[in-house]
C-alpha cells in the first residue's frame, strides 16, 4: 500500500495532539465498561453466557481489525477516523434508551467496527507524527490522558445507572465521543482522497493471508503479539468480571465506582515515571515484574471474598500500570516504519483474540467449578505464562 500523503494539517498539531486524544477514548471507554456486563447480565442472566458472548463479539472485532488495512486501501485513515468516532457516538446514544435485546446487539456490533478503527488508527496517527519525539513518550502520554479520562468515569456511570439504569450511562459515553470528533476537526487534518478500486473478495483474502504470514516471519513481531495478548487478556476479564463479582458479594453499585475509580490512581502515578524507567532499565523488567504479580494475585483472588478481595482488584491495578505503556512498544521497535500501517491490523488481532479466549476460558472455569470467582484461575495462568514469555530468548 502506498504511504499516505498529509496535504495539510493545523500549525503546532504533532504526535502529542493525537495522543490527547486518549482524554476521550479514556473517559469514554470507562464509563461503558463499568456498566457493560452489568447490562449484559440482564440480558442473559448467567455470567458464563455473557463470557460466550464476549467472546464471540471480540472474534467479529478481531476480523474487523484483520481487514482494516483493505480498509485503508481504499480510504483514506482521517475519513475512516471521522466516520468512526461519530458512528460511536451516535450509536452509544442509541444503545442508551430501553430497546429490545435483539437492537442493542446490533447496535453492540456495530460500535465494535467503529470502535476497533479507532483503537488502530490512534497509534498510527502518533506514529506517523512521532518525529525526534519518540513512541515511548508518546505512548506514555496516550495512557496518561486515557487514565485522566478514566479516572472519574465509573463514579459518573454509576450515578446514571442508580438514577436512570444501567444502560442510560451510555449516553455520556456518546456526549464524549463526540467531543472527540469535533476536537479531532480542529487538527484540520487532510489527506489525499484515494480512488477506490473493485477488489475481488478472493484476493482480499489472500492478501490478508500473505500480510499475517509476513507478520509473523518477520522479527520480533512474534514476540511483541504474545506479550500484547497476555496484557489484553488480563485486562479483558478484569474489565468484564470485577463489577459482576463485586456485585455478587453484596456490594452496591457505589461501591463498585469507588473500586473501579480507586484502580485508576496506580495509572496516574505511574504513567509519566514508567516513561523515564522504561529509557533507563528498558522494557522487560517491567512487563515481567506486572505479568508476574498479576498472577500472585489472581491465585488469591480465587479463594479471597469481602473486602480482602476489593484490595486486590485494587492492588492489581499496580501491575497494570506497569506494563501500560510498554505492552505494545515491541511492536513499534521491530516494525520498519513502512510496514507499520500493514501489519497493525494484523497485530492488533492481539487486542482482540484475548477478547475471545480469556472469556471462554473464563466460561469453562465457571460452568466447571461453579462459581464466579473460579475464572481468576485463567488470569493466573496467563499471567504467568506471558512472565515466561517476557523471559524467553525468542
Amino acid at each position: 500500500m502506498a504511504k499516505d500523503k498529509y496535504i495539510s494539517i493545523k500549525n503546532g498539531v504533532s504526535g502529542f495532539s493525537f495522543a490527547n486524544l486518549g482524554l476521550f477514548t479514556g473517559f469514554a471507554d470507562s464509563i461503558y465498561n463499568a456498566v457493560y456486563s452489568l447490562v449484559l447480565m440482564e440480558i442473559f442472566m448467567n455470567s458464563a453466557a455473557v463470557g460466550i458472548y464476549v467472546g464471540i463479539y471480540a472474534a467479529f472485532c478481531m476480523v474487523v481489525g484483520l481487514f482494516a488495512n483493505e480498509l485503508f486501501r481504499a480510504f483514506s485513515k482521517v475519513r475512516v477516523f471521522y466516520f468512526s468516532m461519530l458512528m460511536l457516538a451516535v450509536c452509544y446514544a442509541m444503545m442508551s434508551f430501553s430497546i429490545r435485546p435483539s437492537t442493542f446487539i446490533m447496535l453492540d456490533y456495530t460500535t465494535g467496527i467503529a470502535i476497533t478503527l479507532v483503537g488502530v488508527l490512534i497509534p498510527l496517527f502518533m506514529s506517523d507524527f512521532s518525529g525526534k519525539i519518540g513512541m515511548a513518550r508518546l505512548n506514555s502520554r496516550y495512557h496518561l490522558w486515557m487514565n485522566i479520562g478514566a479516572l472519574f468515569a465509573p463514579m459518573i456511570a454509576v450515578a446514571i445507572a442508580n438514577q436512570f439504569g444501567n444502560r442510560a450511562a451510555f449516553f455520556a459515553s456518546a456526549l464524549i465521543y463526540f467531543a472527540g470528533w469535533l476536537s479531532f476537526k480542529l487538527f484540520r487534518v487532510v489527506q489525499e482522497t484515494k480512488k477506490v478500486k473493485t477488489v475481488s473478495p478472493r484476493r482480499t483474502f489472500k492478501v490478508l493471508i500473505k500480510n499475517t504470514i509476513s507478520f509473523f516471519r518477520t522479527p520480533g513481531m512474534p514476540r511483541a503479539y504474545a506479550v500484547n495478548f497476555g496484557y489484553y487478556a488480563l485486562r479483558a476479564m478484569r474489565y468484564l468480571y470485577v463489577p459482576i463479582l463485586v456485585i455478587e458479594n453484596g456490594f452496591s453499585k457505589d461501591v463498585l465506582g469507588w473500586v473501579l475509580t480507586l484502580g485508576i490512581i496506580p495509572y496516574l502515578i505511574l504513567s509519566e515515571l514508567m516513561a523515564k524507567l522504561v529509557r533507563k532499565y528498558g522494557k522487560k523488567k517491567w512487563l515481567l515484574i506486572g505479568f508476574f504479580s498479576f498472577a500472585i494475585f489472581s491465585t488469591f483472588a480465587t479463594f479471597v471474598t469481602g473486602y480482602p478481595l476489593l484490595a486486590i482488584f485494587v492492588m492489581w491495578q499496580i501491575s497494570g500500570a506497569l506494563m501500560e505503556p510498554v505492552h505494545d512498544l515491541l511492536f513499534f521497535d521491530a516494525a520498519k516504519k513502512s510496514d507499520q500501517t500493514k501489519f497493525y491490523g494484523v497485530f492488533r488481532t492481539s487486542v482482540n483474540l484475548p477478547n475471545i479466549i480469556a472469556p471462554l476460558l473464563g466460561a469453562v472455569c465457571i460452568a466447571t467449578f461453579g462459581g464466579t470467582s473460579a475464572v481468576w484461575i485463567v488470569t493466573a495462568v496467563i499471567g504467568a505464562i506471558s512472565a515466561l514469555l517476557v523471559l524467553a530468548k525468542k
